[in-house]
């Protein structure tokens, strides 16, 4: 018998209709995640986050990334954050999962980095009963997050995911917790995932006040002695072009925390270098004798301007232009505050500028360049090299030589290394410089590297770090393998800590106290034990070979174990409650 199409969907509508079934709360998570565009996840797996892990088993757009460690995750999800502009995703399992990351999230907090970190909890009746792999994650990070939730109702749980990405990335970035309890992630609820989201007590100010940019512009305009200090926030605000326009457009200098590199670039003139504990004479100089100060996303913090007493000692006006409100008159008394995001700003204040009336004095500005150009003589950066022994500031100096024609970045731990390659690779666009500044984190150089590798994948990752900071987060090279990140590792090492020797040296009368390395590993077998490529280097003539050969290795892991100077040490330096131009030069001046 043939049965119509017709008869055929009649006969269909009259069987009886069963709903779709409803996700579960893990796969709510992950359909939430897929909604806010989430290519990559940093984890490691355990009891309590065991349903979502079971939902990203079933699903094929969001790349999950074992790592070896939970601050590893947290810190390669950070340094994908960074490089990209994107907010960053972690996932940790309870108790110690989420112990290990605070590391990693104290890191995000303290240089505004825009991430959400997914931890598991103990089932919710199992909540404050001291339960297996249990502990008080919301307490426990509550002074390191921008803002953190318990997730106690399924049907909560995409508006969460929406709230926290939101502010995650608004206002002044910042990392943001989603703790979800077992239970959660089992339970079933519709899935709905807002297209915006308001909240009544969370509205960061974008747009600055007119009145106070007309004041700026009017200060700006009239200075003897400009300067425009720039920070973080310029980077993380992607408010580079409007910086690089306003520096134009007035002929000013302009000077960066280590946070800031690469806003503006380091070959153009105005540009003084970095400034602080160790900026460059020109620029610490230039900070210390300014009469109108334009700082921009930037935190006056303690190891830019030294001693706060000393730097107030110099009347100045400072006019402070940031997202958040709290940061300005912390630590120096600001004359134009302007609260607001630094790329709209900025933009307001060229466009005030360009129809103003008044225009900047070409003879007193130049009479001022004539001064800070008296500084630059000095050559502050200059250092005796040797043929016997490696200097750690001929290998940055000879890679920037190598890459500054390539997309290149470059991550560090911290520490003498950190600051070597601040001082001498010479940043050109923001973005490529990747490190930890606010908290000074050991052991975030090769997860950054593997988390800026799988979002850059065509360019160099460059790790520059040292024998004592690369052993924090090693076992990440078993993670590089595994996920074919083939970056390249520059280990500096001088077989000790070398700020805390350094400052044992000048400080503490040479009394070296645990600072000195006794057993270290063969990094050459280690990184070969790990499927790697391994290359010592002990000669200043073999330098450039070896990065050559590892630049050309595009698709391996390169550790290179560079044996350089021990009694090396980071020239200038301020002393801690020195003011900002009481600078050591040299050893000389010790």
């Amino acid at each position: 018998m043939n049965i119509s199409p017709t008869e055929m969907k009649r006969a269909a509508s009259a069987q009886p209709q069963h709903p779709p079934a409803e996700p579960n709360g893990s796969e709510i998570l992950i359909k939430c995640l897929q909604a806010e565009n989430v290519k990559f996840l940093w984890g490691y797996p355990g009891g309590a986050v065991l349903y979502i892990y079971d939902a990203l088993y079933k699903q094929d757009t969001i790349e999950h990334v074992l790592v070896r460690h939970e601050q590893a995750a947290v810190h390669a999800a950070d340094g994908y954050a960074r490089a990209t502009g994107e907010v960053g995703v972690a996932l940790v399992t309870s108790g110690p999962g989420v112990t290990n990351a605070v590391t990693g999230i104290a890191t995000a907090y303290m240089d505004s980095i825009p991430m959400v970190i997914i931890t598991g909890q103990v089932p919710t009746p199992a909540i404050g009963l001291d339960a297996f792999q249990e502990c008080d994650t919301v307490g426990i990070t509550r002074p390191i997050v921008k803002h953190n939730f318990l997730v106690k109702d399924v049907r909560e749980l995409a508006m969460t995911m929406k709230k926290a990405f939101h502010i995650a990335r608004t206002g002044r970035p910042g990392p943001v917790v989603v703790d979800i309890p077992k239970d959660v992630s089992m339970a079933k609820a519709s899935f709905y995932y807002p297209e915006r989201v308001e909240m009544r007590s969370y509205n960061p100010v974008r747009k600055g006040h007119g009145g106070q940019i007309r004041k700026a512009v009017q200060l700006l305009l009239s200075a003897k002695r400009p300067y425009i200090y720039t920070g973080g926030g310029v980077v993380l605000g992607n408010a580079s072009a409007e910086l690089r326009e306003i520096a134009e457009l007035l002929g000013y200098p302009v000077t960066s925390t280590l946070m800031g590199l690469g806003a503006m670039p380091a070959s153009d003139p105005k540009f003084l270098g970095m400034l602080g504990m160790h900026g460059t004479y020109e620029a610490n100089m230039t900070m210390q004798h300014c009469d109108v100060l334009l700082a921009v996303g930037a935190r006056f913090d303690d190891r830019v301007i030294g001693n706060p007493k000393h730097f107030a000692s110099v009347e100045r006006k400072i006019i402070h232009v940031d997202i958040d409100p709290s940061s300005i008159s912390k630590r120096v008394r600001v004359d134009i505050p302007i609260v607001g995001d630094v790329k709209d700003v900025l933009q307001e204040l060229i466009a005030q500028i360009r129809e103003a009336q008044l225009k900047p004095d070409k003879a007193v500005i130049s009479t001022w360049w004539g001064q800070i150009n008296e500084w630059r003589k000095r050559d502050c950066l200059a250092f005796k090299n040797s043929t016997e022994v490696i200097k750690p500031q001929l290998v940055v100096q000879t890679l920037w030589e190598l890459t500054k024609d390539s997309d290149a970045y470059v991550t560090s731990d911290v520490g003498q290394h950190q600051m070597w390659a601040a001082q001498y690779y010479r940043f050109e666009e923001p973005r490529r410089w990747i490190n930890s500044g606010g908290l000074g984190t050991m052991g975030v150089g090769l997860p950054y590297a593997m988390g800026i590798k799988l979002a850059k994948p065509e360019a160099d990752v460059f790790c520059i770090t040292g024998e004592g900071s690369i052993q924090m987060c090693i076992q990440e090279l078993s993670t590089c393998l595994q996920y074919k990140t083939p970056v390249k590792i520059i280990s500096l090492n001088n077989r000790y800590l070398g700020m805390v020797r350094q400052w044992q040296q000048i400080d503490y009368g040479g009394r070296y106290s645990h600072s000195y390395m006794d057993a270290l590993p063969d990094f050459v077998k280690l990184a070969e034990a790990y499927g790697h490529v391994g290359l010592l280097v002990e000669k200043p003539s073999d330098v450039e070979g070896a990065l050559r050969e590892a630049i050309r290795l595009k698709d391996r892991t390169v550790f290179l174990d560079i044996r350089t100077d021990p009694t090396e040490n980071v020239w200038p330096m301020v002393q801690a409650g020195k003011g900002i131009s009481e600078m050591l030069l040299g050893s000389e001046d010790l």
